[in-house]
């Protein structure tokens, strides 16, 4: 009988390890844990499931420590996980047929990462709304996949590669193994965590980002991943731009990194750069909804709108669904002269789904640019209306298009609900002394909110 092995490194993962080893015990002949110094129980833990324990010193090496945890391994295949990741029922259905194929070496496999909000993304991919395939992950409202190789047979040619975003895919594809796609998935739970966790976790993938690149200075994928880290945790646009910039050199068929270029060129304002960059990403077979999005973006900031509305309506072919995407393409159909077309498109999707902010803005800001400013006043009120958390802006917003047409009691009410949401907000505060200022209001009359 195929035997497997369950291989991981561990550390302070009490809160997690639980939930993993019960989805895994059952399909494990071994589970093998290598500890890196826990303080919790963590230990005691995993050898309550039965689990090998060994100890092994933190030498800030994620390939060293797993190839640690492999090489005390004795099934004939060998299954890769984290602390906070699980399998669900299906696993044990397809497992037992992959690992009686002999022509493979390995499997790429799909991790589901969960986040805390539908709008969160890795790389370029966008979220997929939870199915709930693993009932515990409920609470999550959607998650994020990429590919892994997790699953593959034990040699000794085979081994982790990279002190972070490690892998045996390197080697596998090295010695000409061939790798299959697995057809279970692997439910991982750290991106969801909290802010001052993950704080830690970036300084940490930071640091151990740039000893990577210094050990494989032709690697195009360990610069491309601490540009990454540069660009959406730090929010360092030039040094993600060197970076980025540096794995197309290394790499110049590498389509996401020339969009990751693009994005961190136009979020510095060089639209017209970033266009260049964005054309070559997509010539290099990067064809996704996310590139042909920044590519409108470009072109709106340029004030080209039907070149914008063009590539809105490419990104919407390619991944519909997004509110935000809709919203982007009707307003620039709407500054491209095709009025009622936009309109109407935002009016329709408003009246299905109500309840989303980013169609309300964008149905006042067309209705703004058309000078039609009693609607948008009408529609920032239905925004008040139908939203809930919004920001002190929004009410002010509100009560200045209101000013605009000297409605003041409507002026006056939309910074009531905005000073009852956020007491003795200054701004706020504020332009409710304008408004009741400009309306010949006393100072005694003006509406106090603490």
């Amino acid at each position: 009988m195929t035997t497997l092995t369950v291989s991981m490194i561990v550390r302070d993962a009490q809160a997690h390890l639980p939930a993993c080893l019960a989805s895994v015990k059952p399909l494990a002949a071994e589970i093998v844990i290598a500890d890196t110094g826990s303080v919790d129980g963590t230990v005691a833990i995993a050898e309550e499931f039965g689990a090998r324990v060994i100890h092994i010193p933190w030498k800030n090496d994620f390939a060293e420590a797993r190839n640690c945890a492999l090489a005390e391994a004795h099934g004939e295949w060998i299954l890769s996980l984290d602390a906070d990741e699980q399998l669900d029922a299906t696993a044990a259905g397809a497992l037992p047929a992959m690992l009686g194929n002999k022509n493979s070496a390995g499997y790429q496999v799909v991790i589901r990462n969960y986040v805390n909000s539908p709008n969160e993304r890795i790389w370029d991919q966008a979220p997929k709304l939870n199915d709930c395939l693993l009932p515990s992950a409920s609470a999550y409202p959607a998650f994020v996949e990429h590919q892994n190789v997790r699953l593959f047979r034990r040699s000794p040619e085979v081994y982790f590669v990279g002190r972070v975003h490690e892998s045996v895919g390197p080697r596998i594809e090295a010695i000409g193994g061939v790798l299959s796609q697995a057809n279970f998935v692997i439910h991982h739970f750290g991106l969801a965590v909290d802010e001052t966790t993950k704080a830690r976790k970036n300084h940490m993938y930071r640091e151990m980002g740039r000893q990577k690149i210094q050990e494989f200075p032709k690697d195009w994928q360990a610069f491309f991943e601490l540009g990454l880290l540069e660009l959406e945790q730090y929010k360092n646009l030039p040094e993600a731009r060197t970076l980025f910039s540096r794995a197309c050199d290394l790499n110049p068929s590498a389509g996401v990194a020339w969009f990751f270029l693009g994005l961190s060129i136009f979020r510095m304002g060089y639209f017209e750069d970033a266009l260049n960059f964005l054309r070559q990403a997509e010539h290099a077979g990067h064809r996704t909804a996310l590139v042909a999005e920044t590519r409108g973006d470009a072109h709106y900031n340029l004030g080209d709108f039907e070149q914008a509305r063009t590539s809105y309506e490419a990104a919407w072919k390619r991944q519909d669904g997004s509110p935000a995407l809709l919203a982007k393409l009707c307003l620039a159909t709407v500054r491209a002269g095709k009025t009622e077309k936009g309109l109407s498109r935002l009016q329709a999707a408003l009246a299905a789904t109500p309840q989303i902010a980013e169609l309300h803005e964008g149905l006042i800001l067309a209705l703004v640019f058309l000078n039609r400013i009693e609607q948008a006043a009408q529609a920032a009120d239905e925004k008040l209306r139908s939203i809930p958390g919004l920001y002190p802006a929004d009410y002010i917003r509100c009560a200045s298009l209101w000013a605009q047409l000297r409605n003041w009691p409507r002026a006056v009410r939309a910074l009531e609900q905005g000073l009852r949401a956020y007491p003795g907000r200054a701004e706020l505060t504020r332009a409710m002394q304008e408004v009741c200022q400009a309306a010949g209001a006393s100072k005694e009359q003006v509406p106090q909110f603490k």
